[in-house]
């Protein structure tokens, strides 16, 4: 028997009847397009995070897009950014005209090092935006401090941190700006694409309305130059009812890896952690090898699927060559990307299936 990565199709028939039942609604109000349920769903996944404005849309990456937008990110500008992510985080950047300014990840988090920001910054910088990789808040303290003091917008990409906490605040309110994903296989998975800004700002929320709904706040009437980035009424509704089962799954996803670092953590395998005054969520839980794809292999004959996230850094990226950069230029990055491997990880894991893992990994390991 194979152990599955992911297995959406088991949380599916767990909340069978609610989510069916929400999308029968909708089919039966014909609010396909944004509506009502968005609508509550936009407040609802506000308050779990303890911001004042949620505005939801059709993916993460056009979050990304309209915190830029929204932070007049344009032609001309920089904004300093990790090469440790996927890269829709800088196509955001480069949708905008602008261009992302790497920096290396710290080697406990692999997430933005605070203390290489400032060197970044010139006079065209405009932004700073650190992800939340795998699920553990990046550094945000130092980086707001750094953000504020040099006028620059700080736009969290929390697009795996669905409810991560940092010094006991959730993500997502603590930058100027955040944009999340709802992505299938995230924490938080729409049934197709999905993604929402969030901010305690007020004009910036009122900006971004306008501009995910071609720039009109009633019909016909176009106050700016705008997208098509509005969310589907029957994500919104599914995206409802999910939200109400994502603290459960969270607390799943912690306990399977308490289960992980229990059973792998003497092994001299590098293995995730969470760092102190954080709360991580695992959206992946990463074991790190020098021989990693040997590792990967070995798992992939005993019948157990893996991931890499991510085993090309953006900076080394084909479509971002001309941007310079060249292997050695992030150390930290580079090591992670050559050395991480993802074990299957989801709130319906049974535990025989986390055994079974942690077994074959030892057997590799030795």
């Amino acid at each position: 028997m194979t152990v599955k990565f992911l297995d959406l199709q088991t949380q599916y028939q767990s909340i069978k009847q609610e989510v069916d039942e929400a999308v029968l609604g909708v089919l039966a109000s014909s609010a396909y397009v944004l509506g009502p349920e968005v609508q509550k769903f936009e407040e609802a996944f506000a308050a779990a995070h303890g911001v004042a404005h949620g505005i939801a849309c059709n993916s993460g990456t056009s979050a990304l897009h309209l915190a830029l937008l929204a932070a007049n990110v344009g032609a001309g500008d920089e904004v300093i950014t990790v090469s440790m992510t996927f890269t829709a985080t800088a196509a955001a950047i480069s949708y905008t005209g602008a261009t992302p300014v790497f920096v290396d990840v710290d080697p406990e988090s692999f997430t933005m090092d605070p203390a290489q920001v400032e060197a970044k910054i010139t006079p065209k910088t405009k932004a700073i935006m650190p992800v939340h990789l795998y699920g553990q808040a990046a550094d945000l303290d130092p980086l707001r401090e750094i953000a504020d003091r040099h006028g620059l917008t700080l736009i969290e990409d929390a697009a795996q941190a669905h409810l991560a906490e940092y010094k006991g605040r959730r993500v997502g309110g603590i930058g100027h700006v955040s944009g999340f994903s709802f992505y299938p296989g995230k924490n938080l998975g729409a049934y197709g694409e999905g993604g929402l800004v969030a901010t305690n700002d007020d004009a910036l929320a009122h900006k971004m309305r306008l501009l995910r709904d071609w720039g009109q706040q009633r019909k016909y009437h176009h106050e700016m130059l705008a997208y098509n980035y509005r969310m589907d009424g029957i994500q919104g509704a599914i995206l409802r009812v999910k939200l109400r089962h994502l603290e459960g799954w969270t607390e799943s996803r912690r306990r399977i890896a308490a289960m992980y670092q229990e059973r792998l953590g003497n092994l001299g395998l590098r293995v995730a952690q969470e760092l102190p005054e954080r709360r991580h969520v695992y959206h992946i839980f990463s074991v790190f090898h020098p021989e990693r794809d040997k590792l990967q292999a070995h798992l992939n004959e005993a019948g157990i699927q893996t991931g890499l996230h991510y085993p090309v850094p953006v900076h080394m990226q084909k479509a971002y060559e001309e941007l310079g950069y060249r292997e050695g230029d992030f150390p930290v990055t580079e090591q992670t990307a050559r050395e991480q491997l993802s074990l299957p990880m989801y709130p319906e894991m049974p535990d025989e299936d986390v055994e079974r893992v942690c077994e074959a990994v030892r057997a590799w390991v030795g």
